[in-house]
């Protein structure tokens, strides 16, 4: 029953026109929905207008939450689910936005808790996605990142990420599959690139992915998410394998839609001296 209704709600949220006004936020701040086709953009809008009445928005930190802010994100976490069956983030109750870097609380241990080492001191996030909590967001990251796939660091991708890897309740850099022989090819993969990522940065060497994703088997997945959606083709040319294998899973081929002449690059300058990336057609 529960699902009926659910099915029902989204059914009339998605029959409703996408507002003119949201697809003018989406071409000009997610270069990535330039390179879509037709059809990917009708399906795209239509996750957002979900993904966005479903969810719970704050802004904190004096943020005053607008439009501009939740098509933003919502176009970029649901450009994930482009080609996965999904449940529209179901791990994913609420979203906090900041305006700019924080620094969180130190965490608190529990009243039955006892510490086996010290508790870290925190350090400043642009992102931070909680097993059973929020998902956290700068916003001054989050637009910069959507403008500019080149710089190879997207925050909602990555923080993504993590919640579709927490879809079977553990952070192990391996997201529900849909078999073995997947499992399988996934590990085989994913394990060797990791070790190679971690010998890279214990080497000094420099990598076509971040030295973040060194620093643990889930952090890997994102950061290689990010690498795969934001410059494929580079991706591509350093480790077809990985490329193969985040491509199946995602069902998605951002390599290909990079060769589509459908987006130029924004030579229009913001506040802050910068192009603001590309513009769709």
């Amino acid at each position: 029953m529960f699902q009926w209704l659910s099915n029902l709600r989204r059914k009339k949220l998605t029959e409703m026109p996408f507002p003119a006004v949201w697809e003018e936020i989406v071409r000009r701040n997610v270069a990535h929905y330039c390179m879509l086709d037709t059809v990917e953009q009708t399906h795209l809008k239509a996750l957002i207008q979900v993904f966005i009445a479903e969810k719970y928005w704050e802004g904190c930190g004096g943020l005053e939450l607008t439009d501009e802010i939740r098509v933003t994100i919502s176009a970029q976490a649901c450009l994930l689910l482009l080609g996965l069956p999904h449940e529209f983030y179901r791990n994913v109750l609420t979203i906090l936005v900041y305006p700019s870097t924080v620094v969180p609380p130190k965490r608190k241990l529990g009243h039955f808790e006892i510490a086996l080492a010290p508790v870290e001191d925190a350090h400043p996030i642009i992102g931070q996605a909680f097993q059973q909590g929020p998902v956290i967001l700068i916003w001054d990251a989050v637009l910069s990142g959507s403008r500019h796939p080149e710089q190879g660091h997207n925050v909602v991708y990555h923080e993504f990420a993590h919640k579709l890897d927490m879809l079977d309740g553990a952070a192990d850099g391996t997201p529900p599959l849909r078999d073995r022989d997947e499992f399988k090819d996934w590990v085989a993969v994913c394990s060797r690139e990791y070790l190679r990522l971690k010998s890279e940065v214990k080497a000094g060497r420099k990598s076509f992915l971040s030295a973040y994703g060194s620093t643990n088997e889930a952090e890997f997945f994102s950061v290689a998410t990010e690498e795969f959606f934001d410059r494929p083709l580079r991706m591509k040319e350093h480790s077809p394998d990985l490329y193969r294998v985040l491509k199946e899973y995602y069902r998605q081929d951002p390599a290909e839609r990079v060769g589509r002449k459908t987006c130029v690059k924004d030579t229009h300058r913001a506040p802050s001296g910068r192009a603001s990336g590309f513009r769709c057609l």
